[in-house]
């Protein structure tokens, strides 16, 4: 049966038992259902299902999930990898972007393409159209919905974040968002870390943690400048370079060659320069005439150079 012609050759007594006339569904599936069907009318219908609109038994939405009901029980007749089994499959999938879009929404904050997250959710949408039985009695939008928004969550946790984050710490982080927003809104005010751990039955660490976390996303460069406040990048306000730096690697360099001199000239390089005494001092300290330590001096930078394989 084509799908351009589906909805007219619905039978009058599956039209009595439409969705629309069905048990209700939760509110949030609801919800999802009516949005992404409503969002079906600006985009419109892909051209398998191009007769869509001419039925109207309750509306677009009603028009969406008669189609739906009808390709599914195509796809159920059909062999799977024929050309008519991947055309009737790729009308369900044009069909039901909408819900796509809808679950895509809710994401939006992430500030990730909305497109790379479309995408994403339409490859979970995909999965649901497989795996879905309409026999077993449940509308495709309330079978799809969780498996749509669980693609897109795993796309965040895997391959969004700039740092690794845990499993349980990224569940965990769910949950201290939602804490958040309802003792927000209880109190009228932003709850504190004491408030959000005695609500989630937790330690005050892992509250912080899970804060920690959230901002794990994207990464911001050092050299950033900071938006709205007009300061410098925040590698300029890190710290100073310390010009002591600049000498480590002399002075281990003058440690490993002083130990190669004999002792008194080393106590005598020890005198001079770390204890800054003048040759006139150390000639008394050591009791020697002051041209003998000049000489001891010179001799000792002598070997010192000559010991010296960065100069060498």
């Amino acid at each position: 049966m084509p799908a351009s012609t589906a909805p007219e050759a619905l039978p009058q007594n599956e039209r009595a038992n439409d969705p629309p006339a069905a048990a209700p569904t939760p509110a949030t599936v609801t919800v999802t259902t009516t949005e992404a069907e409503a969002e079906l009318t600006d985009t419109g219908a892909p051209d398998d299902a191009g007769a869509a609109g001419s039925v109207r038994p309750g509306g677009r939405g009603a028009d969406t999930r008669a189609l739906t009901l009808v390709l599914f029980g195509e796809l159920k007749q059909l062999e799977p990898g024929t050309p008519e089994h991947s055309r009737v499959r790729g009308a369900l999938i044009e069909a039901n972007l909408p819900l796509v879009r809808y679950a895509a929404a809710r994401f939006r904050s992430r500030n990730e393409p909305m497109e790379d997250v479309v995408q994403v959710g339409t490859i979970g949408l995909i999965n649901a159209i497989d795996r879905f039985d309409p026999d077993r009695g449940v509308q495709f939008p309330t079978f799809a919905m969780p498996t749509v928004v669980g693609e897109i969550k795993r796309y965040f946790r895997d391959n969004v974040r700039t740092v690794h984050v845990p499993r349980r710490l990224h569940e965990l982080w769910v949950q201290v968002n939602g804490a958040t927003e309802d003792l927000t809104t209880a109190h009228g005010r932003i709850p504190t870390t004491a408030e959000i751990a005695e609500r989630l039955k937790i330690g005050e660490d892992e509250v912080l943690a899970c804060i920690e976390a959230g901002r794990s996303y994207h990464a911001t460069s050092l050299e950033a400048a900071q938006e709205g406040d007009g300061l410098p990048g925040l590698l300029d306000r890190l710290g100073y370079e310390d010009p002591a730096l600049a000498g480590v690697e002399h002075r281990d360099l003058v440690r490993h060659l002083l130990v190669q001199l004999p002792e008194r000239e080393q106590r005598i390089l020890m005198l001079r320069y770390y204890s800054n005494l003048t040759q006139s001092q150390i000639s008394q300290e050591l009791g020697v005439s002051q041209m003998h330590v000049s000489r001891l001096l010179a001799r000792s930078f002598a070997r010192l150079r000559s010991a010296n394989r960065i100069e060498a």
